[in-house]
């Protein structure tokens, strides 16, 4: 979808003035980032479209890591490791899908969205022998 970037602050060739086509939508409102942190667990709501709501992590000491097939054990977080989304994020410790932490349990790599899903899943590393 094409949204409104027309510059209407320019004239058209002929002198008149520029118009939209059409306002802007709800849907088309562009929000900051929620960026999940290591510590206390801390949540927000908020309401997206078609009367939903989205449950986002602020903050998450816990991760619910999957060993052993289907058994998932809550193994405590002590720090970001590395992220590919962002060399900043790995800095300022942000968890984001693909971001590896070191937890109690060992190395272990996030699977889930944690600042859209309200959880942060992650599977362990093995290491490489």
């Amino acid at each position: 979808m094409r949204k409104c970037v027309e510059n209407l602050a320019t004239s058209k060739l002929t002198g008149g003035r520029r118009h939209p086509l059409r306002t802007r939508r709800k849907y088309e409102i562009d929000r900051y980032p929620n960026e999940a942190l290591s510590g206390a667990q801390e949540t927000v709501t908020r309401k997206v479209r078609g009367k939903r709501t989205k449950t986002a992590l602020k903050t998450i000491d816990f991760v619910n890591l999957a060993v052993q097939g289907a058994k998932v054990k809550k193994s405590k977080i002590v720090k970001v490791l590395e992220n590919p989304t962002n060399n900043d994020y790995r800095r300022r410790g942000v968890i984001t899908r693909g971001a590896v932490l070191e937890t109690e349990d060992g190395r272990c790599r996030v699977v889930s969205r944690p600042g859209q899903d309200g959880a942060v899943n992650a599977v362990p590393i093995i290491p490489v022998q």
